[in-house]
């Protein structure tokens, strides 16, 4: 694989939804193909048949391929999975679901091996999704069983990247996972991926409370006092730069979010609704992980599907941070490795250079 033209993974997600609506618009762009490989996982024949409702994108040329070892640079590539007989568009179907997955699982497979440098997931049905082979409540948890690492959902934009300490949980099971031990750990998680993924230097990391009003000094709960409030200390004992608890309302409503790099949610609404407000085209991004995977921060949209008018905006800007993070981790890789020998070699370029401008010969050329 070459550094500057990544292969990347894009897995068609439920074909009766915006998933294909979605990629094609994304991929109709020419430019695409000098930015990365694409390579989709998905079935032809629901390709075509979404290529037949969006005029703008029937003259985009896709090549088939086996695998993504046999990916064209320069071209859209597409490896057959997840075939259905028959497109439902906007209907929720089993085997629309099946196909999802078949999809989802051919490309994890590609990725582990290194045969892909990221992937990005078009939105399935959760519901549909689930078989005997598929047990997950989402994309994350999916990952989480097929990669290394802890799993950590970070919703991210230009202006904002918020992660989560609970996902896809009932709220009334939420506060039985809010834990000291988990919010340190996430907190670590967060900077890492901060550090490595987004290229911060030093990040600093506001934690929203649990209760309204940040508990409002133990009458609304105490999850704030016994729990949040020394994980957050602990966590800036170890030179975390984390701050709070503060309550989401006041933190997002009076823009103090713009303060801080990231922001640690408590649970999944509580993070997403003013994200996806304040960031209507953010991506999904699963940190934590061995390898790297984004998707459009929004579901299948079965009320929209087929029309033609679903907005590809947020995944061409997952592909697009896709790119990026991968980018970002290998750069962290390179400059944070081995750094006394590099500032060795460092020091005697400087050496060598001044000595030049001197008209003094080097060192190693000198008379004893």
């Amino acid at each position: 694989m070459t550094e500057n033209l990544l292969k990347i993974g894009i897995t068609q997600g439920d074909p009766n939804g915006i998933g294909w609506e979605v990629i094609l618009k994304t991929i109709s762009n020419p430019l695409l193909t000098e930015l990365c490989t694409p390579i989709i996982y998905g079935s032809e024949a629901a390709m075509n048949h979404y290529r037949k409702l969006l005029s703008e994108v029937e003259t985009c040329e896709v090549v088939k391929v086996k695998s993504a070892a046999e990916a064209r640079e320069g071209r859209v590539n597409l490896v057959e999975c997840g075939s259905v007989e028959r497109i439902e568009v906007g209907k929720p179907t089993a085997e629309a679901g099946r196909a999802a997955v078949e999809a989802l699982q051919k490309a994890t497979q590609e990725l582990k091996k290194g045969a892909l440098d990221a992937m990005v997931t078009a939105p399935i049905d959760k519901e549909m999704a689930q078989s005997e082979t598929f047990k997950y409540t989402g994309h994350t948890e999916f990952m989480a069983a097929h990669l290394e690492g802890e799993p950590m959902m970070i919703m991210c934009s230009e202006k904002l990247r918020v992660g989560l300490v609970t996902k896809h949980l009932p709220i009334a099971e939420i506060p039985r996972h809010i834990t000291r031990e988990k919010i340190l750990a996430d907190l670590r998680t967060l900077k890492k991926s901060l550090k490595e993924d987004f290229g911060m230097v030093e990040p600093r990391i506001a934690v929203l409370a649990l209760n309204p009003h940040a508990g409002d000094g133990g009458l609304l709960g105490t999850e704030e006092q016994e729990i949040i409030h020394p994980a957050i200390n602990e966590a800036y004992e170890e030179g975390i730069l984390a701050f709070g608890p503060f309550a989401a309302d006041g933190l997002f409503a009076s823009g103090s979010y713009t303060k801080y790099d990231g922001v640690l949610a408590m649970y999944h609404d509580q993070g997403l609704a003013p994200f996806k407000t304040l960031s209507p085209d953010g991506v999904n991004f699963t940190a934590g992980l061995s390898e790297v995977r984004t998707s459009p921060d929004h579901g299948t949209a079965f009320d929209i599907a087929g029309k033609g008018i679903a907005d590809e905006q947020s995944m061409r800007n997952a592909l697009y941070a896709a790119i990026d993070i991968v980018r970002n981790r290998r750069a962290y890789r390179e400059w944070s490795a081995n750094p006394l020998p590099k500032a060795e070699r460092e020091r005697t370029r400087r050496d060598q250079a001044r000595d030049a401008e001197r008209g003094e010969l080097p060192k190693s050329e000198r008379p004893a």
